[in-house]
């Protein structure tokens, strides 16, 4: 069971693009951030290459690849996240060497899960603060206790913010991963520093 190990914060970027984005994301990394999920679901594959550079390659160790998967290894990026009924087939070019991560809305779908995902996102575990109105219709922090997959760490998204990560890490989640509580203010650094304070004591 992953409980208590190995704890990492992590962010997804908005799916849109956001003023300062590129200065926000350094200044995230310089306060701690340990994995940047790179999801921009409308990018093409050149403007995902020029985000991620622009991002800067020395990173690209702490980055996570949602789209365009075969930019990983030109842009020297081993960690991928995929829908799970798409990782393994037969015609896929991604490198078995890669860590893979995926992404889940109920305690079945994350319990029916192979062993090869590192971590898995369960979501939205709160309302969300990033999507209108988005909302799970069961309590996910209650469902969790049907969980019999311990090999794949359990990753809480939606609605995660500094007033609830505690909350959550005591329900049995493994991680938690911010989203609106980075994008949808104007105190992104404040906020991130806020949670990681949460994290790191846990």
């Amino acid at each position: 069971m992953f409980k208590s190990l190995n704890l990492k914060m992590i962010v997804i970027t908005s799916p849109i693009q956001i003023a300062n984005e590129i200065k926000t994301i350094h200044a995230l990394f310089e306060s701690g951030l340990e994995l940047l999920h790179i999801r921009k679901p409308d990018f093409s594959a050149e403007e995902i290459k020029t985000f991620v550079t622009a991002i800067g390659l020395e990173y690209s160790y702490k980055m996570v690849l949602h789209s365009h998967h075969q930019l990983a290894l030109e842009l020297g990026i081993n960690r991928i996240h995929m829908n799970p009924v798409r990782v393994f087939n037969s015609d896929r070019v991604i490198p078995q060497k890669n860590t893979f991560s995926t992404s889940t809305h109920s305690i079945d779908e994350f319990n029916s899960l192979s062993n090869d995902y590192e971590y898995a996102f369960l979501s939205p575990v709160y309302k969300s603060i990033s999507k209108e109105n988005y909302s799970s219709k069961i309590d996910l922090l209650e469902a969790i206790k049907e969980r019999t997959n311990f090999n794949t760490k359990l990753v809480a998204l939606g609605g995660n913010e500094a007033q609830n990560i505690k909350k959550t890490l005591d329900a049995g989640f493994d991680d938690v991963a911010l989203l609106g509580t980075i994008w949808n203010t104007n105190q992104p650094i404040k906020n991130f520093e806020l949670c990681q304070q949460i994290v790191l004591l846990y």
